[in-house]
This record gives structure tokens, sequence and C-alpha cells, in this order.
């Protein structure tokens, strides 16, 4: 893919810093964003599968998964692996590529500036390209490649895998709403993001797939681990897929300006669960606190005149909007009500969902208190928690995030960061598969299925490779880490826990450069 940068065509916006961000700045250790910004991007060439290509960076990896979707007929060569292993599920996959492109899309003249652009597109591309093939008919989408059970009874380099490869489909007969319309939110958020990089005929291609996609999924309701079954034990669907359809149409209305995907929003947004589900976390599974504020957003475009809201329709988009802000003041513990109403938290501060990779509710917090601090800060409004003003400004839901950021980057009580590669000290015995194995372009000796558990999986030596730019599952609630490979619940990272620090760090390098440069711009000018 040619480098575009030079034709991104970002907005130009005007960015409020207040002063609650400027002391937490000062009062927290600095971290390079712009660092941990190209840390990320990196660590998405490591999950690739497929063919790799001439410019591939993570040179310690191989091609493999090079047969995919043979077996049934399909081209299904590509994608992602999701986390330390092999199998390419894609719920998650997808749910990557939204949270990819909603940061490119908010904040990619950071991105741009941190030369990082290029890329930032060749990460969401590669999503994309796959879930063209996977879209082989209108109503039928391929949305899973591989076995989670077989493949988790092997420890080998994915250029080694002799386990199966099965590939699994949704479509009319058995329907997969959630799979069907997350990839509609991924292909409709990507193809603003190529439309923006001056690639429009890859913009138009990738909006209709995402319309079919959302037809599909909305048409032949059902859920996808019903279809899907071999799915259930990795990636079940709580909420079911009321959710995903709402975030698509929101989506697609932002992708193609059409009032229709709005009036199915705003129309199904009670019977769906939009307007009444008070959540405290965001994940590839549930998607509410998402889309609320992705609603919300329609209303700062409604104070600049770009989107004309009925008495009706607003009132709807209001409700969404409180909706967000209880997922927001729960994060920052500012919902009345104690415990109930608020996300857990760590001794240190950082939000505490699960023990198993909770670091992927507080990066996705992150984006999602980042964008929420730029609608506050354009409507000129204070946070509401559950309906009381003087919970905070837009400044004090940046600066959490900010925290959630910095705790990730090593302020922290372990002092580790949890973004491999970033500072002195991070995790350097990753649940990953190829990170802790020979690399295949240095050894081709065969690894079995087994063999890599006694020769690798069970070393308690360091891995072979960092696996920069992973973020792992983190420490337990009492903010404690333990470096161990088999301790896979803190020590697995996965893409969705990386994507959305994308736009977090692109944000963060930006105020930070801005808050360096303004006392150069104040200073008084010297007598002559």
């Amino acid at each position: 893919m040619s480098d575009v940068s030079g034709r991104f065509l970002v907005a130009a916006a005007v960015v409020a810093v207040s002063l609650a961000v400027v002391v937490a700045s000062a009062a927290s250790p600095a971290h390079d964003y712009g660092d941990a910004l190209q840390k990320s991007l990196l660590y998405f060439e490591a999950q690739r599968s497929g063919r790799l290509p001439y410019n591939q960076r993570v040179r310690w990896r191989g091609h493999s998964g090079l047969t995919d979707g043979l077996e049934q007929g399909v081209d299904l060569v590509g994608g992602y692996y999701d986390a330390g292993d092999h199998v390419k599920f894609g719920l998650p996959m997808a749910f990557t590529v939204t949270l990819l492109s909603w940061g490119v899309l908010e904040y990619g003249d950071g991105v741009a500036a941190a030369g990082e652009l290029a890329h930032a597109l060749q990460a969401i591309k590669w999503g994309t390209d796959y879930f063209i093939k996977a879209h082989t008919a209108p109503n039928e989408l391929w949305a899973q490649v591989g076995d989670g059970d077989s493949d988790h009874y092997c420890w080998q380099r994915p250029e080694d895998m002799t386990t199966s490869r099965r590939a699994y489909k949704v479509d009319a007969e058995n329907p997969g709403s959630e799979v069907a319309a997350e990839t509609a939110a991924a292909m409709a958020a990507s193809s603003l993001v190529f439309r923006r990089a001056g690639d429009a005929h890859y913009a138009h291609l990738l909006l209709h797939h995402a319309q079919q996609l959302f037809e599909f999924a909305d048409t032949h309701r059902g859920r996808y681990d019903e279809s899907v079954e071999v799915v259930k034990n990795y990636y079940a669907s709580s909420s079911g897929y009321m959710d995903e359809l709402l975030w698509a149409a929101l989506w697609l209305h932002r992708a193609t300006g059409r009032r229709d995907y709005l009036d199915y929003a705003l129309t199904n947004a009670e019977e769906f669960g939009g307007t009444g589900w008070a959540v405290s976390e965001f994940s590839w599974d549930i998607k509410y606190a998402g889309l609320q504020v992705l609603a919300s957003q329609l209303l700062v475009e409604a104070k600049e005149r770009r989107l004309r809201l009925s008495a009706e329709e607003l009132a709807v988009v209001e409700q969404l909007r409180s909706k967000a802000e209880y997922y927001v003041c729960s994060c920052m513990n500012r919902n009345p009500g104690g415990a109930e109403h608020n996300a857990g938290r760590t001794p240190a501060g950082l939000i505490f969902i699960r023990p198993w990779n909770n670091l992927q509710y507080a990066s996705s917090a992150a984006l999602l208190l980042t964008v929420y601090s730029d609608v506050l800060s354009a409507l000129g409004q204070p946070l509401r928690c559950r309906g009381e003003e003087g919970a905070g400004e837009a400044g004090d839901v940046l600066a959490f995030a900010r925290s959630q950021a910095d705790y990730i980057l090593g302020t922290n009580p372990m002092r580790t960061s949890y973004l491999v590669g970033y500072g002195g000290a991070y995790p350097r015995r990753v649940h990953h598969r190829a990170a802790s194995s020979a690399s295949y372009s240095h050894d081709r000796d065969f690894i079995g299925c087994l063999q890599g558990f006694d020769s690798w999986y069970s070393a308690g030596r360091e891995n072979p490779h960092d696996l920069v730019g992973a973020i792992v599952g983190g420490p337990n609630g009492e903010d404690v880490f333990n470096d161990h490979r088999g301790a896979y619940m803190q020590t697995e990272a996965c893409t969705y826990n990386t994507a959305p620090m994308v736009g977090v760090f692109s944000k963060l390098m930006q105020l930070e450069e801005q808050t360096t440069r303004r006392p150069e711009a104040e200073a008084p000018a010297e007598d002559l």
C-alpha cells in the first residue's frame, strides 16, 4: 500500500486544554506518548496471519495460515491472530479494526505528526482486506478460522501449525448478527479513514460491504455463538446482538450521512437497550457504552449545524448521552450510589472489571473517555453523573483517561510498563506462541505440537522475542503482576487491548507538545 500520509485530510480542531490536565501532567512522571504510539502500531505486524509483505518490520515472524479456507473452497488467507494463539476469531478482529479506525478518525493528525499514519493505515487495511475475502456473498460471512480447543492443545509457532484450520461461517440459515454487524461497523469506520486518506475507490468498496453486512445482520437476526458453537468457550456473546446493530447503524450513518441509518438507531434505541443499558464496561462483547458515546457526538454535529435533529430525535440522543455519562462517571468513581454504580478499582486507581485480561477494559475506557472529553469541550458543558452537575469538567475526564494510559506505561506500584517494549521494565515472558519460540527466519527446524511445551512454554527464561507494542492482561486487583508465561490471565496480550490506545496516545502526545510550546509562546519579548 502506498504511503498516503501527505494526502490525509483531517479537519482542523481547536483543542482546549484544561488546568486539571496540566496539573496532572506535572504530578506524574513524563511519558513518551509518541514512542508508545509507534510501538503500539508495530504490534499488529506481529499478529499478522498470511503471506507477509516485503516491508514487514517484525522480522522474527514468517508466512503462516497459507491454506486457510482451502478445505471450504474459499480464500481466507490473511487477517489477525487475536492473541497468543493462532485462531482467527472474527468478532474481536472486527472490534479491533473499529477501534483502530475510530482512533485515527478522531486523532489522525497526531498519528500523522508522529510519522505513523502509513503504519496505522496498513494495520487497518490488513484487517479490512481479510473482511472483504471473508464476506463471500451478501448473506454469508466466514466468522472463524481454526478451532480453539485443538489450538490450545499445542504450543507451536504459527509457521509450524499442525492444528485444524477449519473455517466456520454464518449465513441466512445460520445467522450471526453480532459478528456481521461488528464487521459492518469496522468497514464503515475504516471507509471514512481511507476516504480521508484519498483512497476513494477502496473506501467505496469497504462501504459497499458494510451496507450489505448490516442488511444481513438485521434481516437474518440470530446469535452467532449458536451458529458457530466452537466459539462459545472463547468469545461467547453475553449481551446479544442488539448493541452491535445499533453500533453498526451509527457508524453507517457517520460514513454515509444517510438519515435511514440514523432513524434506525434512534427508533430502535429503546427496544434494543441503547437508552436502557447503563454499563461499566466496554469490550468486544458489550458495545453499549461505545454506541452511547458515539451517539453523543451527534450533539456536537447538531450544535455546529452539521446535523438537524427534531425535538423527538434530540430527546433520544440525550437519553443515549445520559447513559454514556453513566459509563464515564462509573469509570471515574463519581456516580452516586457507591460500588453498585461504579467500576471497580485497584488500590492504585486502575479500572478493574475482572481478573482475566483486565487491561482491555482500562484501554477501551481510556479511548471512550478521551472522545467524551472532546464532546464536553465542544458543547461547553460539565460532566453530569446520574443527572447531578458539578461532577467535573472535560479536563477532568481527559485527566482520568490519561491516568489509565500512564498506569499502562509504568506509573504503577510495580513500576513496570504493561506495553511491551516501552521503558526499561516490561513483561519478558508474554504468553505468546511465536514470541516465546525460536524465530522461524533463523531456525526452521520443525517444532511439534507438544514439543513446544517442553522446549519453550515451560522454560523459565525470557522470551527470545519482545512482542513490542502488545498490552498484556495486566495486574490483579491488588496491582500485583506475575511475569510468567503460564499466568495467561495476566501475560497474554490481545489486539483489542492495544487498538484503542493508538488514538489515546496520539491525543496525549499532542497535548504534551502543546503544553511544552505554551511557555515559549507566552514568554514576553526581550527589550531591544
